[in-house]
């Protein structure tokens, strides 16, 4: 199922899912009020929930709340996360970044999944705007894709991660490149440089929906990126070095994951302008549409503006 969250006509927010690629269904308002109205709270307890969509999918899909999508609006599937935690998982990007910078592979990447916190307030959905930040002039993209976490647990082992994981979807983590070289010469890790802003959707596909996909480290799925309909980059989730059931690992070794927290998986290698080099392509500036799209997991698109 391709679960989302959207704007009616009246202004109200409601979560529901996709049927027929044409029609978007309000769980609520379909199911007489044995649904939520939005996505987190359906995470909190959807074991519970899925079951009893599976019997009443179909009858819900026919009732009332049903609506086109030109009578909505797609937000953020998950527009409030309990928490964003972004890893970096795929080497050619990390081998790049780093020789563009003049940097050596450092050992220690091989050793362990490495992440960092980012602003779980700072979510964009499909079709918004994304403000460069003030004083930025390198403004980046980056291809990702994300997990959902949708049942709790702490000290998860990789080979049992995959039960933890409701679904996936696309994530654009925008980078203040200028910004972020700057402060992380100190040594902390990016703060400024990615805080401002970080897309996900346009919806989440849950896992069963990507099992024809599957490989021995994640899944086939093509990634690319366009600025303003020109491909820059491309990708494959397969070629991702810590999957991300090594990650649930290491984000949950001695601490609880809830359900509504995301996990981004790092940029694919050539996911953004800096890989590519400013010669391929200028940094990202007001006016500029960046879509990045995923098999099976749609597209998302963003344009940027100024403050």
């Amino acid at each position: 199922m391709k679960f989302v969250t959207f704007q009616k006509k009246d202004g109200s927010i409601r979560a529901g899912w996709i049927e027929n690629d044409h029609f978007v269904v309000d769980m609520h308002e379909a199911s007489n009020g044995l649904l939520p109205k939005d996505i987190l709270s359906f995470l909190e307890n959807h074991s519970f929930f899925m079951k009893y969509l599976s019997g009443e999918r179909k009858s819900l899909s026919a009732n009332k709340g049903v609506y086109l999508f030109n009578e909505v609006e797609l937000k953020a599937p998950l527009p409030n996360p309990k928490s964003f935690r972004d890893f970096y998982a795929f080497e050619e990007h990390v081998k790049t970044a780093r020789e563009n910078r003049g940097l050596d592979m450092i050992p220690e990447w091989y050793e362990i999944p490495v992440f960092y916190f980012s602003n779980h307030l700072a979510i964009k959905g499909p079709n918004e705007r994304v403000t460069r930040p003030e004083n930025c002039e390198c403004l980046d993209y980056e291809l990702e894709i994300a997990c959902v976490i949708g049942k709790e647990g702490m000290d998860i082992k990789a080979e049992n991660a995959d039960e933890h994981i409701f679904g996936y979807c696309i994530l654009n983590d925008w980078s203040a490149r200028d910004l972020q070289k700057k402060e992380m010469k100190v040594g902390l890790g990016p703060a400024k440089g990615k805080d401002f802003a970080t897309s996900i959707g346009p919806f989440i596909v849950t896992k069963d929906e990507l099992e024809k996909y599957r490989v021995e480290n994640g899944y086939d799925l093509t990634m690319r990126a366009r600025v303003n309909g020109v491909l820059l980059s491309e990708g494959n989730m397969k070629e991702i070095y810590y999957s991300f059931g090594e990650m649930i690992e290491r984000a949950s070794k001695g601490v609880t994951l809830y359900p509504g927290e995301i996990i981004g998986s790092g940029t694919v290698g050539s996911g953004c302008i800096l890989e590519l080099g400013i010669d391929v392509h200028r940094w990202l500036m007001p006016g500029d549409v960046v879509e990045l799209e995923i098999t099976a997991l749609g597209k998302l698109t963003n344009t940027i503006i100024s403050e």
